[in-house]
């Protein structure tokens, strides 16, 4: 990227899972990054590492309320707002508010700055979706009243603001629809299919499957998501949105039995009826990323699964035994 040794960037919710792994790949690059977070999700210990760090500064705030006085920033990623269903609809209320106000604040900050932003958006605009594999230019089939909406119409509301701030104030700004990513710093507790079924399988306990296990996803590596995110941020020319995640499908079934095989877990598997407004199918088409940034995923899903496991097994469940979890140290950042 240009000038990456130089620039000065803020990243909204640095604290979490995908917001920890950019800050280190950020400050790889040489730049200076300063995280906001409330904590409400994010963890310190994801960051814990760069305590020492010159380049790093951490300021605990919630976007919702008001902005802390910073520096003038070059570069702005939200990444502000819980991403797990248990999680964002715990508080309903303040998840829409972190998308609505808290990104209006962060977007009157980046025009004020004069500042390049990047909403972090998600395949949730979609909602269960009626077109297979998604494209940028479907609209989607959201529920606007459900128990998802929370979380679904406010990343919508997000975008909008982003691009009519675009076209108002001719802010540069990038929007990432994020489908389903996976990796070390994941919490146990946020509810994901991934960490759910690792964390279960190594355990020992019953696995938990929801409806049938047929319906899809399409599981994205961090290092992936992450390569792709700074990739759209630097990219000169590009308008609208754009989908990063892997398009290699698969079903909730077929994950569960990669995990068990991986782990040798003699957990049994139970099924519980499937979440309200839960999506049937999830697959990102990515012909727009790949044309416009050169992006395409790069690690398989044994190889992110191995490491994923590895991770969960040594950082959440230390005394667990499970057999043939593999240490992938190239991928686990």
């Amino acid at each position: 990227m240009t000038r990456e040794n130089s620039l000065r960037i803020l990243v909204a919710g640095g604290a979490g899972f995908i917001g920890s792994h950019l800050v280190d790949a950020l400050l790889a690059t040489g730049a200076r990054v300063t995280v906001l977070d409330n904590m409400l999700t994010g963890r310190e210990a994801n960051l814990a590492h760069l305590r020492r760090e010159p380049r790093f500064d951490l300021v605990e705030a919630d976007i919702v309320a008001s902005l802390p006085k910073l520096d003038r920033f070059d570069r702005i990623f939200n990444l502000a707002c819980p991403a797990s269903p248990p999680h964002y609809q715990a508080d309903p209320v303040h998840t829409m508010l972190t998308s609505v106000a808290g990104t209006h604040r962060l977007l009157e900050r980046a025009r004020d700055d004069g500042a390049r932003f990047l909403q972090a958006s998600t395949s949730e605009v979609y909602g269960d979706p009626d077109v297979h594999p998604q494209r940028e230019t479907y609209w989607g089939n959201v529920n606007p009243t459900g128990p998802r909406a929370c979380y679904d119409e406010g990343k919508r509301a997000a975008e909008a603001l982003v691009f009519d701030f675009e076209r108002m104030h001719g802010l540069q700004v990038r929007v990432a629809r994020i489908f389903n990513t996976y990796g070390p710093r994941m919490r146990a507790d946020d509810g994901r299919v991934v960490s759910n079924v690792i964390c279960q399988a190594l355990a020992g306990d019953d696995i938990t499957v929801y409806g049938d296990g047929c319906q899809t996803r399409s599981f994205c590596y961090a290092s992936d998501l992450v390569d792709g995110l700074m990739r759209l941020m630097a990219c000169e020319d590009v308008h609208g949105p754009v989908n990063l995640g892997n398009p290699n499908e698969l079903s909730i079934g077929d994950l569960v039995e990669r995990v068990v095989r991986l782990t040798g877990t003699p957990s049994r598997v139970v099924r519980r009826p499937l979440p309200v407004d839960d999506p049937r199918r999830r697959k990102p088409d990515i012909g727009r990323a790949t044309a416009l940034l050169g992006w395409a995923p790069t690690v398989d899903l044994q190889a992110g699964l191995e490491a994923t496991t590895a991770w969960f097994a040594r950082e959440v469940s230390p005394g667990a035994r499970a057999t043939g979890i593999a240490e992938v140290h190239a991928l686990v950042s």
